[in-house]
């Protein structure tokens, strides 16, 4: 009846305990100091001098190297982790095919370019398919640098045609 009696007071104990002061003890297990367990856990010295004295206090230990035993051994104790039993799936089932010789072909087509699909319909399609490539990631160096170039040309002509009509519009209002 004794042995009852002593695992309720641990278990009391136990439950006792706050998580800021079981995160401290965990340190203090460690053998980590009040200034290692302040930084770690980003508090100050004085805050976990305070946690690991309270939890010192609720498991009767005389000293912080008592409270760090008896905490050890509660928590092996009472800190297990419950786990549910192991459910394995049961083995899929396989379901008859609406599709011609259960081949879904006509109606999934995979592609593994990234061509974009703007507009609705076939004709609209048609008007982006020289560009379909540029918009693929998987270009050599070569193609990157052309493409490159490409945008940097075209984007010096929208420049000086954009000067040229600042420069007649200016002709324009000053004459």
């Amino acid at each position: 009846m004794s042995m009852t009696m002593h695992e309720d007071d641990d278990l009391a104990r136990w439950l006792r305990l706050t998580e800021k002061q079981r995160a401290c003890l965990d340190l203090l297990i460690e053998r980590k100091t009040s200034k290692e367990i302040a930084r770690i856990l980003g508090i100050s010295k004085p805050t976990v001098d305070q946690r690991i004295t309270a939890a010192r206090i609720i498991l009767g230990a005389a000293n912080r190297d008592e409270a760090a035993l008896i905490y050890a051994r509660l928590k092996q104790l009472y800190d297990r982790i419950t786990y549910d039993s192991v459910q394995v799936p049961s083995p899929p089932t396989l379901v008859p095919s609406d599709f011609p010789d259960g081949d879904p072909e006509p109606v999934l087509k995979l592609s593994d370019s990234a061509a974009p699909t703007f507009g609705a319909g076939q004709g609209s399609r048609d008007f982006f398919l020289p560009f379909r490539d540029g918009w693929r990631h998987d270009h050599s160096i070569q193609a990157r640098v052309m493409i490159m170039v490409g945008i940097l040309v075209a984007l010096v002509i929208v420049v000086f045609l954009g000067l040229g009509i600042a420069e007649a519009l200016t002709r324009l209002v000053s004459n």
